[in-house]
């Protein structure tokens, strides 16, 4: 049981942490901060919160006494600021943990706000989502059966990385475990590039003169492919440039992908392009077919 939790961002993320703790009964109190006021108040209307905490001395030094844990939910690009504004406030007890997309960037945030404190950070990032924002897009079922990835540094205690972990499972979420630098790799190939290319492609249809007549005829094909792109453009942006090098790099690698599939396709090299789609066919298949074994209950014999 926690005994007040402080989130900073309470939209989808933030909010539906404190919708999953109040369900699973894991916290007695939950004081909310954002900059929009009108956001904070539909936050505690709707009961995912019990205060709000505003910004600013000595507003956040209330918001924050006897916290036993701070999520940021915020957007990334404001994590330095958030951590810097709440420093002086952290008593020993207090763990921080944050909800961003990128971590390495994070990290050094934190490092320079916090400076000898930063054994108190412990950066998390919540594998889910939707395309809503807004505390009315929080939802107490958001983390079940989702990963939540924990890049835990060198110099957290066991027992703080072990709060910030139990909160989560708290929520139905699965605990994994990478460094900074392997999860910033990993996402740029598999979250943030198709984030990129979603907008992109979107963008493209948007700008072409004729794009009433493309949207009327796009279907479940192009929704699906673009879905993400419905996602907020202020958090991807922050998340696109905090992670630029491995995004490059991933870049990079799929317009050579596009300019091999381009030549197949010029030179009538239907072989050739039928070997990139079967490929992709069994990969996807492949990945479908272990969600789909971790995701399912155990048989009877079994339990």
């Amino acid at each position: 049981m926690l005994n007040k939790v402080v989130i900073f961002g309470v939209g989808l993320i933030g909010g539906s942490f404190a919708r999953a703790l109040k369900k699973a009964g894991a916290v007695r109190e939950i004081v909310g901060v954002g900059r929009s006021a009108a956001s904070m108040a539909r936050a505690l209307e709707l009961g995912i919160i019990d205060a709000i905490g505003v910004s600013g001395e000595p507003s956040l030094a209330v918001a924050l006494a006897g916290a036993d844990l701070v999520l940021l939910a915020a957007p990334v690009a404001q994590t330095e600021a958030i951590l810097t504004a709440i420093a002086p406030h952290l008593s020993e007890g207090t763990v921080v943990t944050d909800a961003g997309s990128t971590k390495s960037d994070v990290v050094e945030s934190a490092r320079r706000a916090l400076g000898g404190r930063i054994a108190q950070f412990v950066p998390g990032h919540p594998i889910a989502g939707r395309e809503t924002n807004g505390p009315d897009a929080a939802i107490d079922h958001l983390y079940i059966g989702r990963k939540v990835v924990l890049t835990a540094l060198e110099e957290n205690s066991a027992d703080d990385v072990e709060r910030v972990a139990a909160a989560w499972r708290a929520c139905g979420a699965i605990i994994h475990r990478l460094t900074p630098a392997e999860h910033d790799k990993v996402f740029a190939a598999v979250s943030h590039l198709p984030h990129l290319l979603a907008y992109a492609l979107v963008d493209d249809i948007a700008r072409k003169p004729h794009a009433d007549l493309l949207f009327q005829y796009a279907a479940s094909g192009f929704r699906d492919f673009t879905r993400i792109a419905g996602s907020s453009p202020e958090m991807w942006r922050d998340i696109s440039l905090a992670n630029q090098p491995a995004l490059l790099a991933e870049l990079d690698a799929y317009m050579a992908q596009l300019t091999l599939l381009r030549a197949q396709l010029a030179a009538n090299d239907g072989a050739a392009l039928e070997r990139v789609y079967s490929n992709a066919q069994h990969a996807r298949h492949q990945w479908i077919t272990a969600i789909e074994t971790a995701e399912a209950p155990p048989s009877p014999d079994k339990e």
